[in-house]
């Protein structure tokens, strides 16, 4: 009887070992997870920020083109204006022509890069942010099963 007794002790010994070493792998490999979940997210952002940024920049071109044909609309209203004081109506008319075109033009780029920023509006990854907030609600309720 005496020898059965130490071998319930040790088989309880190692009994414990067996049950606590799986813990310590779900520990683990909960940690890897929540670590690969992580950088997975922090990838997402990565990748979405550089969308907005894309966004932001093609609106920045198109209002700088919209700088750029104004400018040049103002130039031609200048001309438009010398040629109106010094020259009969055909050549201011044409001047002034020119002028309403680059307008034109000008008003289209500058709605056109408008449109490009509020499409990149706001800078912030919204998509990442849903993830993460799912994430942690998944993992709330892990928690409390």
């Amino acid at each position: 009887m005496s020898s059965t007794q130490p071998h319930h002790a040790g088989s309880g010994l190692s009994g414990d070992r067996l049950d606590q070493e799986p813990v310590g792998e779900l520990v683990q490999r909960a940690s890897q997870q929540l670590t690969e979940l992580v950088r997975g997210e922090l990838r997402l952002a990565q990748a979405e920020m550089k969308a907005k940024g894309r966004r932001y920049g093609k609106g920045g071109g198109l209002f700088g083109g919209a700088g750029v044909v104004g400018f040049l609309m103002a130039q031609a209203l200048v001309a438009t204006v010398i040629a109106a004081l010094a020259v009969a109506l055909p050549v201011w008319a044409a001047g002034l022509i020119v002028t309403a075109v680059l307008g034109v033009i000008a008003a289209a780029l500058a709605m056109s890069g408008k449109k490009q920023v509020d499409q990149a509006a706001p800078p912030v990854p919204e998509q990442t942010v849903e993830n993460v907030k799912a994430d942690v609600a998944e993992i709330k309720e892990s928690a409390h099963r």
